[in-house]
């Protein structure tokens, strides 16, 4: 995915392209079911985790698998691009629901015959 942000002209010059190429051949992958979102004044930090029981009841310790740390700019970015991400989902698939007691009652479990 190339990014190609446009610079400001400086002292009447055509404004200078800028192109930058993500190389993800060595980046490290990982899933997460849980996202905990924190911010200070100067940093949005959301910190992603991998529950195996997310429905277990009482008290469980999940830890932290990735970290990320950003400043508002790049979250306002990333905001953006999930959300335009997730219209487009939801507009060909349909509405995506968060609620898990909600979602098990759209999708009753397949009785089996025995």
């Amino acid at each position: 995915m190339a990014d190609t942000p446009q610079q400001p002209a400086q002292d009447g010059a055509q404004p200078t392209h800028i192109e930058v190429v993500l190389v993800d051949r060595n980046a490290p992958t990982a899933y997460a079911n849980f996202a905990r979102v924190n911010a200070t004044p100067e940093e949005v930090i959301v910190d992603f985790a991998l529950n195996p029981n997310p429905y277990q009841p009482g008290r469980s310790e999940v830890p932290i698998l990735q970290r990320l740390i950003m400043n508002y700019y790049t979250a306002k970015r990333l905001c953006t691009a999930l959300a335009v991400l997730l219209q487009e989902h939801e507009r060909v698939f349909g509405p995506i629901e968060t609620n898990v007691h909600r979602r098990a009652l759209q999708h009753p479990q397949p009785r089996t015959q025995q």
